[in-house]
């Protein structure tokens, strides 16, 4: 297959309101690096361990602890984990703690025209914040910052730093400043390896 890139529809599953991102990679990109584009966009701080789940495969960073864990993220790219099964779809899991899981569809691909570098297409609702307790955690949360007599309302205000918190807005400004970022880190791992 001639280089290609592939557009990402993301979205972060049992959370209202909707929280969704659309971004356009290289097909062939490793696994790991994708991670990161994918912490760039939701806007995630990438302090905890990961997963991508391909049909009953999973994929996550090498640990020899972890014995029948994943497989080795860094050993495979996108396209090739997706390949021989002709997955169109696959799941994303973040912070097994928090247990945050994201739905990943394929919706296209399209020959490299200019710089196959990652970009973020769109973005739709506010990321929660990490270490929040996961869905459940993120609704109480949004209640509790909202209802001053809400019995965490004190506790959660002053963890947070503030009653202001819209789930509702994506800061796309920003969040694409960081998908754009994300190349440099790896230009400059590479010049380190020299």
């Amino acid at each position: 297959m001639p280089a290609s890139l592939v557009r990402l529809k993301v979205t972060l599953d049992h959370v209202e309101p909707t929280v969704m991102r659309r971004v356009v990679v290289p097909f062939r990109i490793k696994l790991p690096r994708l991670h990161e584009v994918l912490q760039a966009a939701m806007g995630w701080s990438n302090s905890h361990l990961y997963e991508f789940r391909i049909r009953d495969v999973g994929f996550g960073p090498a640990d020899q602890d972890w014995g029948d864990g994943p497989l080795d993220a860094r050993k495979i790219s996108l396209l090739a984990a997706i390949e021989d099964i002709a997955a169109k779809s696959f799941k994303y899991l973040y912070d097994f703690g928090d247990g945050w899981t994201h739905s990943i569809n394929i919706e296209r691909t399209f020959p490299v025209i200019g710089l196959a570098e990652p970009m973020l297409l769109e973005a739709t609702g506010r990321c929660p914040p990490e270490d929040i307790s996961g869905p459940w955690g993120y609704q109480e949360f949004r209640e509790a910052l909202a209802d001053p007599t809400h019995g965490r309302h004190a506790e959660l205000v002053k963890w947070w730093g503030s009653e202001d918190y819209d789930p509702d807005k994506a800061n796309f400004a920003e969040l694409n400043k960081a998908v754009d970022d994300v190349p440099a880190k790896w230009t400059r791992k590479s010049c380190r390896k020299i």
